[in-house]
């Protein structure tokens, strides 16, 4: 097949880190006609859709960005040691504009079909303005976490007040003043929304439905020192994030949590807490594989939120935690836990209790308590790493929908192809490490392996390539049989098994084997001539 059978060599969806870096890889590198096509009115992705009181990335600035680029790196400059939704959409135009990358997406068009067609050997893409283009290779950058999850609760749609989702948030923003709020969800997203929220509103009611750890993020601006060393080592740090097995800039230590006394254990426990951050869970090299020393840390947050929180019987709500630390995604937080401190701020148990409805004003729980309130915020997550592919309602061979082939759950071989849909690449799909790392390591490996994917494919002339069902059926196995080997599967209502959605099979999503060790693989199978796929 010819490349004059299509309108385009490739089909991008998505513009956020994943798509902007995919579309110059394949422009720019391999001079291929590549279309971009993303929902939002510009780039940014998930950092496009999320402007929520308090977003903020969880993943240190000077490893949350692109590693390919010396000039990016060098041109740009991070002002926070975490930065915010406004300046890493700021980030990402920057580099849209240093590539000129803007002028080959297509923007405020969403795709709501893509069929592959065997008599064509490529794709047609459709979106809701009713147009339908041709590819040979169709591609998904659209994100692990960018599918509002919004709760199915009777009655939302009698009341009188506004209600928000944080994934689909106002952009020209929300006005809590005086306003009596209720914010439903206490996840990384929730952690996040309180301490804004509580500045401006009268009174805010966090309804919790699952108590999480967090740790303070100590975010703070950086110094021109700080700026400088990261420029001068970059190589260094650009190692270290390929190196280590959640892509971030700082190692795991070697030590196991009981090979030190106790009093050194609590010690390094209060020097990470101190610092804040993620590196929390980098303190001894087994709370993901050992339950008992998991607890040592667990029991350690635990007990700072007791000391935290003045009101005993919110403080033990708050610290009830029903799961080991980390397995669910770990929050980091500014000031989270004291603002249970301020006397407008209150903590309801929906597990004890649950929501029952919604009337014209308000929250109905199942014992007849009344929440009157004005706003509802629902920080309630997302249909997480499948629910933004099923979204594009994407027909493969013989005319199989996607959501038919993974009705079991996700199925995929190495998160990059599926079964049935050739010349279809899924960046950071299930069964990649993605939703566990530093995000944009993981994107940089995905989009680089594609690109040499289909470089190599028209160096021989290959027209088509396909994963077949054992392949994925094997890695399948190998995702599962990694999760098990962690803790990770002990946590309930867990995204990462797909729990927080309802009939959505609990199936463990993530390869929690470690960046480093996918990297290898990904390395191993390219080396083989890309064993485990069919180059026709």
């Amino acid at each position: 097949m010819t490349k004059s059978k299509f309108d385009f060599d490739a089909i991008v969806v998505g513009a956020g880190f994943s798509g902007l870096y995919q579309l110059h890889l394949l422009r720019d590198k391999l001079g291929l006609n590549v279309l971009g096509i993303e929902a939002g009115g510009g780039v940014g992705g998930t950092w496009y859709w999320n402007r929520y009181p308090g977003a903020r990335c969880d993943s240190e600035s000077h490893s949350y960005n692109y590693f390919f680029s010396d000039e990016i790196i060098q041109n740009w400059e991070w002002s926070e040691r975490y930065p915010g939704q406004e300046e890493i959409r700021r980030y990402l135009n920057y580099v849209a504009d240093t590539l000129k990358l803007r002028s080959s997406f297509e923007f405020n068009s969403r795709v709501v079909g893509a069929r592959f067609h065997e008599d064509l050997g490529g794709w047609s893409v459709t979106t809701e303005n009713g147009v339908t283009r041709t590819c040979q290779f169709f591609i998904t950058a659209v994100g692990c976490l960018s599918s509002a999850n919004m709760p199915n609760i009777k009655g939302l749609d009698k009341f009188q007040g506004s209600y928000y989702h944080t994934g689909n948030w106002p952009h020209e923003g929300v006005d809590f003043s005086g306003k009596r709020v209720g914010q439903i969800g206490t996840g990384s997203t929730g952690i996040q929304c309180v301490p804004v929220i509580a500045q401006t509103a009268k009174e805010l009611r966090v309804f919790q439905r699952t108590a999480n750890y967090s740790i303070p993020a100590h975010n703070g601006p950086l110094d021109d020192e700080f700026k400088q060393h990261v420029k001068d080592n970059i190589d260094y740090y650009r190692a270290l994030v390929k190196k280590t097995p959640n892509a971030h800039p700082f190692e795991i230590s070697p030590t196991k949590a009981f090979d030190v006394d106790d009093e050194t254990r609590l010690d390094i426990y209060n020097k990470a807490w101190q610092k804040g951050g993620l590196q929390f869970r980098a303190s001894f090299q087994d709370l993901l594989a050992d339950d008992e020393a998991n607890k040592t840390a667990a029991e350690f947050i635990k007990e700072q939120i007791r000391t935290v929180v003045s009101d005993k019987e919110t403080a033990e709500k708050l610290a009830n935690i029903d799961h080991p630390f980390a397995t669910k995604r770990p929050p980091i937080d500014s000031h989270y836990f004291e603002t249970y401190n301020e006397d407008h701020v209150h903590l309801i148990d929906v597990r004890s209790d649950p929501i029952d409805h919604i009337d014209e004003h308000g929250l109905v729980l199942k014992s007849g308590a009344r929440h009157d309130l004005d706003i509802i915020v629902f920080a309630t997550g997302f249909d997480a790493m499948t629910g933004s592919l099923l979204n594009l309602n994407i027909t493969g061979k013989q005319g199989q929908p996607l959501k038919d082939a993974w009705s079991a759950g996700p199925y995929t071989y190495l998160g990059l192809q599926v079964s049935g849909f050739p010349n279809m690449f899924t960046i950071t799909g299930p069964g990649s490490p993605s939703v566990l790392c530093n995000m944009p390591v993981a994107i940089e490996q995905h989009v680089e392996w594609i690109a040499d994917c289909i470089a190599y494919m028209r160096e021989h002339d290959h027209q088509l390539i396909e994963t077949d069902d054992e392949h994925c059926k094997n890695w399948v196995a190998e995702v599962n049989r990694a999760a098990e080997a962690t803790l990770l599967p002990k946590a309930n209502h867990s995204w990462y098994l797909g729990a927080n959605v309802p009939g959505k099979p609990r199936v463990f999503m993530p390869y929690a084997g470690g960046m480093h060790h996918y990297r290898k693989i990904c390395d191993d199978v390219q080396m083989e001539g890309y064993a485990g796929f069919h180059l026709q």
